[in-house]
């Protein structure tokens, strides 16, 4: 069943002169169940077509559905509803919180959304599949930048949303953690029904993927 739906997505920055054509015509369908990669160098419009496909961005035509519901349609508060409810999102830049531990991260997103977060029991379960158990008492600053892909990895999913958006989520990660984080996505899409988008120049993540695109200029392109 179709989870997000993107129709003919064109996108615009700048103006007269200086405009770059973004997106081009995008069409794209992430079903439930499926880990969906979108591939691209830098430059080729991925972060802008994740942000887009999460309703953080406004595209300048075209239509974006998610569980069927049009993002146009809905007021600006029942979209922010439907963010912090349906969606995860793993984002290049971690947004981990710089004075909060990794265990205090998980606590800030409780005072947020108050109910269907992971039990005790399953996120002990998360973080000990993603080896960051032991960092639960450091505080960002005192992790790599893999550690810290891999906490923000773990908050996304934390509140078991129905659709993930992941940024680049293996750039920061050796080889062995790539196949690690790659298996839980596929399996997560699976065994919970989730509909899974990564957008990343990462080509070891193709095994795990059920569908694979290519996004080049701008323009979007199913892989064989």
């Amino acid at each position: 069943m179709s989870a997000i739906q993107l129709t003919n997505i064109n996108k615009f920055f700048g103006q007269k002169s200086s405009r770059v054509h973004v997106l081009h015509d995008i069409n794209f369908t992430a079903n439930a169940g499926e880990l969906s990669l979108v591939i691209g160098p830098s430059g080729s419009g991925k972060s802008t077509f994740l942000t887009i496909a999460g309703g953080l961005q406004t595209p300048n035509s075209g239509t974006v559905a998610l569980n069927h519901q049009t993002l146009t349609d809905l007021s600006a508060k029942q979209r922010d509803a439907l963010r912090l409810n349906k969606i995860g999102f793993i984002l290049q830049a971690y947004n981990l919180v710089p004075y909060l531990t990794v265990r205090e991260q998980f606590s800030l997103v409780d005072r947020v959304k108050k109910q269907d977060n992971l039990s005790a029991t399953d996120l002990a379960s998360l973080l000990a599949k993603l080896g960051i158990t032991e960092l639960q008492n450091k505080y960002p600053a005192e992790l790599s930048g893999g550690q810290k892909q891999r906490v923000a990895i773990a908050r996304a999913l934390y509140t078991d949303p129905a659709i993930i958006l992941a940024d680049e989520p293996t750039a920061a990660l050796d080889s062995e953690r790539v196949k690690e984080v790659g298996q839980l996505l596929a399996d997560l899409a699976k065994s919970q029904n989730k509909a899974i988008v990564v957008v990343t120049h990462d080509l070891r993540l193709r095994e795990y993927a059920d569908q694979v695109y290519e996004l080049l200029d701008g323009k979007i392109s199913k892989s064989v």
